[in-house]
Parts: structure tokens; sequence; C-alpha cells
């Protein structure tokens, strides 16, 4: 039986280049990268040249590049600075974001007594921009926290625009941008935004490792404590072979982007297309003008009560998908990102995040469609 992989915003196959670089680090250039004779110090240039690699490709300075375990620390940790570093009285964001920033909003804002503000959400997942103005106008120091890219639902944020209203009114503007980076070009010296994060497994690169944009000028301490590793603010002996394969990940992710985004664009208007010729009552959670072009979320015009048994009869025919974050897959309750979203009588029937890459293919879809129609 064929496995079709539909869960691209969940994590994504390795390039067989990735696993070719990290293969070779991790048998040739095994030094530890803090030891100064020539075998660490070797070990310590694949990190220097994979850092300078990644800001080549996102447009800032490598010194702004910090490696992290991944998104989820590095979130957690620039928005606790923003509190303790920064001395924001408040934190704006949405019930939409990836639990790795709502619920570190929600922590850290009980844990220091601040004002945390939830910004309206269209129907359509956009962010209530006029709202963000309005309360940013009462001039109380504020860290701004809204997702790019919706892991859910694929709408997207405006970061030039939502990052000019924050300077306007001397906010601080932190995006998880961990669906997009290495999806769409960046350009950090001329964007609007002070803080960023990524996951190196959504490009293609290994899990358990990531990175965080700290823009020059912005001094953040450190969460945690014991080695002067990342200039002492991100203390632990790096992965290095973790570090090379996200590089080389993010460098042929942008490579290949032209033409990666436009084929997996044509593969989502497929899907819809095929999707829609089978259930002419199916409708598109989000915004199908402003919504990423690899994420395709859908409410299926099926009995509520086929809600929770869809994934797996779906799994036993080999197709991974999802309901949306995988951090919460095994919830039975509606995912967050839709509660705000949608009609009370659309959130009880099924809904299904398709999330796509390169590897897929038209046939894919065709399989999907043909285990739909069965169920």
């Amino acid at each position: 039986m064929k496995t079709v992989y539909l869960d691209n915003a969940a994590t994504t196959q390795l390039r067989s280049e990735v696993v070719a670089e990290m293969t070779k680090v991790l048998s040739e250039d095994y030094g530890n990268p803090s030891s100064t004779h020539s075998v660490g110090r070797h070990a310590k240039s694949i990190i220097e040249t994979s850092r300078k690699s990644i800001a080549a490709n996102l447009g800032c300075l490598a010194q702004e590049i910090i490696f992290t375990s991944g998104a989820t620390e590095a979130n957690n940790w620039i928005i606790r600075s923003a509190v303790v570093d920064f001395k924001v009285e408040r934190i704006i964001s949405t019930k939409i974001e990836h639990h790795a920033v709502l619920e570190a909003v929600e922590h850290i804002g009980h844990e220091f007594s601040i004002d945390v503000q939830f910004l309206n959400i269209g129907n359509d997942g956009a962010v209530d921009l006029a709202q963000l103005k309005e309360l940013l106008s009462d001039g109380v120091p504020t860290l701004v926290s809204l997702m790019h890219v919706n892991n859910e639902v694929g709408t997207v944020l405006d970061l030039v625009k939502v990052g000019n209203i924050c300077r306007l009114h001397n906010a601080y503007f932190h995006s998880d941008t961990v669906q997009s980076i290495g999806k769409t070009e960046f350009n950090f010296k001329e964007l609007p935004v002070d803080f960023a994060v990524a996951s190196a497994h959504k490009f293609h690169g290994p899990k358990g490792v990531g990175f965080a944009y700290i823009r020059k000028g912005l001094v953040v301490n450190p969460m945690v404590f014991g080695g002067e590793q990342e200039k002492g603010i991100r203390p632990g002996t790096e992965s290095v072979h973790n570090i090379a394969g996200m590089a080389k990940a993010l460098e042929l992710s942008y490579t290949n982007l032209e033409s990666d985004r436009s084929y997996i664009a044509g593969l989502k208007n497929f899907a819809i297309e095929s999707l829609t010729k089978t259930f002419p009552n199916i409708k598109v959670n989000g915004s199908r003008e402003n919504g990423f072009y690899n994420i395709l979320n859908v409410c299926l015009p099926m009995d509520e009560q086929k809600t929770l048994m869809i994934l797996f009869h779906l799994d036993m025919k080999g197709i991974a998908v999802s309901r949306g974050s995988a951090c919460q897959s095994g919830s039975a309750k509606p995912s967050h990102v839709l509660a705000e979203m949608l009609t009370d009588d659309d959130i009880r029937k099924p809904s299904l995040r398709i999330s796509l890459s390169h590897y897929n293919t038209e046939e894919d879809i065709d399989i999907l469609v043909d285990a739909l129609k069965a169920i």
C-alpha cells in the first residue's frame, strides 16, 4: 500500500542532500566545537559557516542568528525576554497562534502579572489591525506576537504592515515564522520585524534544531546557564550535524523556491478542484485569496459523528493528514484555531488540513479524494 503523506505543515521529509551532509558531519566532523584543538576548531567552523549561509538566505547578519533546539524554545525565550529584559508591560497576540506562542503568552503573562490582549479574528483568519492600532495608541510598552502563516489554515499576515504599525508606536514585533521560512522570501534587513523563529524540520531539514532571529541591538539574556556557546546566551554543546543539515536544507529550499512554489500551488488548486467536484458543499477554512500556497484546510459536508473516525480510516488506507496542529493531534477537542473562525454548525463537522510539498503528486490527491468518497 502506497503511503500518501499530506501533513507537511507538521513535518517534512528530509532531502537526500541533507541526509548526506549530516552523515558526513556525523562521521568525519565529530569534534566538540568549544574545544581549542584542530578537531574542535573544524567543528566550530562548520557551525559558523552554517550561520553565515542561513543569514545570507534571509537577508540578515550572521550575528542575528542564534541556534536553538527549535521554534518552541525560541518562542518561549523571546516572549519571556521581552518581559524580563525589555520590560514590556503588555503582550498583544491572538487566540489562533501555535500553542508554542499561545501557551507561553498566557503563562508568562500570569507569572509576571502583565496585561495580555488578544486581537479579534475574522472568519477567514485575518487579524484585526485596526484594533491593534487602537490598542497601541495608549503608549504602553508592548510586545506584539503574531504568526506570519497560520499553521492550520494558512492565512498570511502582512509582516510589513504590522511591523510598521509596531514601529510607529515603539512596540516590539515578534513573529512565529515557522511555516514560512524556507517557503517564501525574507529580507530581514528591510522587514520591520524584531524577532522571528524557525524549525528546520518544516523545510526538509532535521528535527530538534532551529534558530531565533534577533535584530542587532536587542540584547537578550539566557534562559539557561552553563556555557559560553552562542555568545553565552544559549549555552550547551551545539548539535553540529543538525545545524549543518539545517543550513543545507534552507539553502536548497531557496535554490528551488521558485519552481517548488509554482508546482505546490498548482497541486493545491488541483486539490480544491477535485474536492469541490466530489463534494459540492465543501468549504475552504481560511482565505482563498490570502492563503499560503501549501496549506489547504477544508470543512467536509459530512455528519459530525464521522469527525473522530475520519483520520483513522484515512490512516488505514495509508493516507497521512491531520485535523490541525500535530502538537494537539491526540485531542478530541475542536481545533482552537477553527473555534475562533467557524460557525457552531461547521465546527462540529470534520475538517482536514492538507499540507503539501514538492514530493507530492496529483495521484496523491486522487487517492485522498477516493478514500473520502468511500467514507
